[in-house]
């Protein structure tokens, strides 16, 4: 039994980035979540693994990226876990800890698989202002529960898409903010006025699970997590490695009893570091295969060795097969596409959008291998200059550094085409080595 009283509470919800008032979208109505920032830890610069719901998950929930835990793609397609991962709860059920998952997860068809003692939520639809409810209902439960910590997995279907008006209301067309990848007009702006509604639930949910939890037994003793698993629903965000398809917000509300100060932080972070970050937080040497590193230092406000930190990222399968890998360090960005295919493939979700009806073709162009951008200059990456002579010698140092990255961990797309999964099974629980093998985990 673990010697720390610290319960945990990760909230993630679905396509959001970092699109919140807290940073900077002023416009968005998220008056929950800025109230929760303006008295939290919040990350500037956390990014996900992956631009995709389950790969992106896969790695907040095992400290692994998406090709080294198996999901590579998204669990309804049949994409499991390989042999031997381990996941959070069961990391931190060692520890002593009473796991519950409420809500949203898109890890497996089979939430049971995962490792909680508890599970309230085995499909992939459960709605945000349900889990709040949920989650209020929860609470009063652990009071049979005293004295053992908890640790709660909240995953709320919002922001996803669609954003129909019967079920979000959305803003006014012209209040909204566009980012400079997608064309100002009149079907951007409606598309994002409906995608700021649902924000806007989004948040009156997470705002009345916050207030739950901190009520409830334990609440002053309790770490609130609050991220999403990428970026926003939007051509040349989801389904990229750009800092609009994996940049992400990332709010971490300590204990009340610790009585630590709000503020910032600048250094580069990652969803790879949520499981280290909470084993070190209850006094458990984290497993040598975990690829992210404790972050508990920078929310105790003594930020240290992370200043030249690089950051790996990946997409394998969306909808199709679409290997891209990339390296990004605080200054540069570096992607490398592994397949021929559009400047900017959609998803279908994205393709049916009101984005997409004005938006042209321009994006159908073929892509090229390599791609550079100078994030400094170019926050938004739209110079490509991977041709640049003057960018040769960043190029050749960061091209390095993910081939270095890509042998080291292993990478199953340095042996060519990944084949996609097999029959559905489940390796970690019933699946034979032979139907493992031809999943390609």
């Amino acid at each position: 039994m673990t010697t720390s009283l610290t319960n945990i509470a990760l909230i993630h919800c679905h396509d959001l980035g970092d699109w919140l008032s807290c940073y900077g979208w002023n416009a968005v109505p998220s008056p929950n979540l800025q109230e929760l920032a303006d008295t939290s830890i919040v990350f500037d610069k956390a990014f996900a693994t992956s631009p995709l719901c389950t790969p992106a998950r896969s790695s907040l929930f095992t400290g692994r990226l998406p090709h080294a835990n198996g999901l590579m793609g998204l669990a309804h397609d049949g994409w499991r876990y390989g042999p031997g991962v381990t996941t959070l709860p069961e990391l931190l059920a060692r520890a002593g800890y009473r796991t519950a998952l409420l809500g949203l997860q898109h890890e497996d068809m089979d939430a049971r698989v995962l490792g909680y003692d508890e599970v309230h939520g085995l499909g992939f639809l459960p709605r945000a202002l349900e889990v709040a409810r949920l989650t209020e209902r929860w609470v009063e439960t652990r009071r049979a529960h005293a004295g053992t910590p908890y640790f709660t997995a909240i995953g709320l279907w919002e922001v996803h898409r669609p954003w129909p008006n019967e079920d979000y209301d959305p803003v006014d067309a012209q209040s909204v903010t566009v980012p400079p990848y997608l064309p100002d007009n009149e079907h951007s702006r409606r598309d994002i006025s409906g995608f700021y509604g649902a924000i806007r639930q989004m948040d009156e949910a997470v705002g009345r699970i916050v207030r739950a939890l901190r009520s409830g037994p334990g609440g002053a003793d309790t770490l609130i997590i609050f991220t999403t698993d990428h970026g926003v629903a939007f051509p040349g965000a989801k389904s990229t490695l750009y800092d609009a398809g994996v940049k992400v917000a990332m709010i971490v509300s300590p204990p009340p009893s610790w009585g630590l100060s709000p503020g910032r932080r600048s250094e580069l972070v990652s969803h790879l570091d949520v499981a280290p970050t909470l084993l070190e937080l209850v006094g458990v040497d984290p497993p040598e295969d975990l690829e992210g590193v404790s972050i508990l230092n920078h929310i105790k406000g003594s930020p240290s060795g992370t200043g030249d930190r690089v950051l790996f990222l990946e997409k394998t399968y969306h909808d199709r097969y679409d290997p891209i890998r990339a390296v990004r360090t605080a200054s540069a960005k570096y992607i490398r596409n592994f397949v021929p295919g559009p400047r900017l493939p959609l998803s279908l979700d994205l393709e049916r959008s009101e984005t997409r009806q004005g938006m042209g073709d321009a994006h159908l162009a073929p892509r090229p291998e390599e791609e550079l951008y100078l994030l400094e200059d170019d926050p938004w990456e739209l110079d490509n200059r991977a041709e640049d002579p003057e960018c040769e010698a960043l190029r050749k140092d960061l091209a390095a550094r993910l081939v270095d990255h890509l042998e080291h961990s292993d990478d199953p797309v340095l042996r060519g085409d990944v084949p996609p999964p097999g029959p559905p099974c489940n390796p970690r629980t019933a699946c034979s080595p032979q139907a493992a093998a031809a999943a390609g985990r």
